[in-house]
């Protein structure tokens, strides 16, 4: 197997994250395995734009959602970042919502004490910023998009990354040995059996650089939306929080609004309050439905939560919308520091891959694009002065050489085990269950290389799960209800 060599960085993943790093780097190559999460947001991006806001109001919300664990001087940094990140976007010809008089329409989401939101398209904000930023980098003559590559292993030599082992489209396995690896991979979603990520946001990216030897923290906080419209897909179609902000209610299938008991915020209550709220009543046997039909245009201002109902027969401004909690985003993911640098020397990572402390135990929603924009400008510039060229080839596990590419019907028995164990609500008995459920199919999942993600990360989640025995944020343990003084 002859190496490719590239004498610039090798970016891994084509989300925010991963363009925006490329765009900012004088040449980079980017593998593509294909669409991810960034074209699926609805939300918006937060930035204190608005005349009534700052970036210190912002970041208050943004560290009282976290509970204890965002890094403050890290979240100052990503609200500071806001404004310039909505200026570069439009810069680039992202169209943004505006209003008559040509300022952001500027939606409220759960968490945020100001109207933040900037939006676009209604619920199109990730089609927009995706379309944005493959256009400028379909326009930057030194960036060389690779669509449709696999990455399956990091090659390192002495705790240095010196590229990886991925497969081509064909399937054929290759060495690429780069100046620097970034790896804006995305998060996990997809090992639990209810989520709005598609498949290949399965968490290879964070076990490749864990199997590597970097360091990795907070599996354990995934986040759950509150409201994926439950209509039998895999993935569940988001029906964005934007929808709440604007009036939407959460209702049993009596009509009764149980969140006006649970929650003093109501249906804007943090993301963590709802969906366990939701959870509840379905395991106590209740169906529940977002109710937008009052709120005017609910079909023209929503396009993208209105196709995905109407594929089902359904319409927000006619019909209660069936919804259920769906594994969304992990807070946690490849230790970094403020500048994207991983434990081991040559790699970075940006995006939902990384855990750069900003959202500690619970992500304030709309702060994942923003993210991924702000960090990923300063990722690039810290490759630009660090990345250095490998000496050597470097060596990766024998697996990603050998192991089957295919799925295993077996990974399916373990997203159902994550949903119905490592959920929403967890306790020792039910990640006992987990564990052994999860050594039951260790073996057969062995074999190929989406099963070995998967029994690696889902081993780490439980882990991690087990080891925090309070409720803060996204975890909650049942068996720990109170929020004690762990880190």
């Amino acid at each position: 197997m002859v190496a490719i060599e590239l004498d610039h960085p090798l970016v891994i993943g084509s989300g925010v994250g991963g363009l925006s790093t490329a765009l900012e780097l004088p040449e980079a190559t980017v593998l593509s395995q294909g669409l991810g999460s960034t074209d699926l947001a609805q939300g918006g991006i937060a930035a204190a734009v608005g005349p009534d806001d700052t970036p210190r109001l912002h970041a208050h919300d943004t560290l009282e959602v976290g509970k204890g664990l965002s890094v403050t001087s890290v979240v100052e940094i990503l609200c500071e970042g806001g404004p310039e990140a909505i200026t570069r976007l439009t810069e680039l010809g992202a169209r943004f919502g505006r209003r008559s008089d040509g300022t952001l329409q500027l939606g409220l989401e759960a968490g945020h004490r100001r109207r933040r939101i900037v939006t676009a398209n209604g619920d199109g904000i990730g089609r927009e910023v995706s379309r944005t930023l493959q256009d400028a980098v379909r326009a930057h003559d030194s960036i060389h998009l690779l669509d449709g590559w696999t990455v399956l292993d990091l090659l390192t030599h002495n705790a240095t990354v010196t590229g990886v082992v991925a497969a081509d489209p064909r399937g054929s396995r290759h060495l690429i040995v780069a100046r620097g690896v970034v790896l804006a991979s995305g998060g996990l979603g997809h090992l639990y059996s209810h989520t709005t990520n598609p498949p290949h946001v399965d968490g290879s990216g964070i076990a490749m650089a864990a199997r590597a030897g970097a360091k990795v923290s907070h599996l354990e906080f995934v986040q759950f939306h509150p409201t994926a419209l439950d209509i039998g897909r895999d993935p569940m179609p988001l029906v964005t929080e934007a929808l709440r902000g604007e009036g939407a209610l959460l209702v049993d299938d009596a009509g009764s609004r149980f969140m006006v008991d649970a929650h003093p915020d109501t249906e804007l209550a943090p993301r963590d309050h709802l969906s366990r709220a939701v959870w509840k009543q379905l395991r106590d046997g209740r169906k529940v439905y977002l109710d937008a039909r009052h709120i005017p245009d609910v079909g023209g201002r929503f396009p993208t939560v209105t196709s995905h109902a109407t594929s089902a027969g359904l319409h927000p401004g006619r019909d209660l919308l069936p919804v259920s909690p769906a594994a969304h985003y992990l807070m946690g993911g490849i230790s970094v520091d403020d500048k994207g640098r991983t434990s081991l020397h040559n790699l970075w990572a940006v995006g939902e891959a990384a855990n750069t402390g900003v959202h500690g135990a619970n992500r304030l929603a709309s702060n994942s694009l923003l993210e991924g924009l702000v960090f990923a400008a300063r990722v690039s510039r810290d490759v630009m002065g660090h990345a250095t060229k490998p000496s050597t080839t470097g060596t990766a596990p024998e697996a990603a050489f050998i192991a089957d590419l295919e799925d295993d019907s077996a990974i399916e028995d373990l997203r159902s085990v994550m949903w119905e164990e490592v959920g929403v609500v967890r306790t020792a008995s039910s990640l006992q269950r987990a564990t052994t459920r999860i050594e039951e199919l260790r073996a057969e999942l062995a074999n190929t290389i989406p099963g070995r993600t998967a029994v690696d990360l889902v081993t780490r989640i439980v882990t991690a799960a087990w080891a925090r025995t309070e409720s803060r944020g996204s975890h909650y343990r049942a068996d720990f209800p109170q929020t004690g003084s762990d880190e």
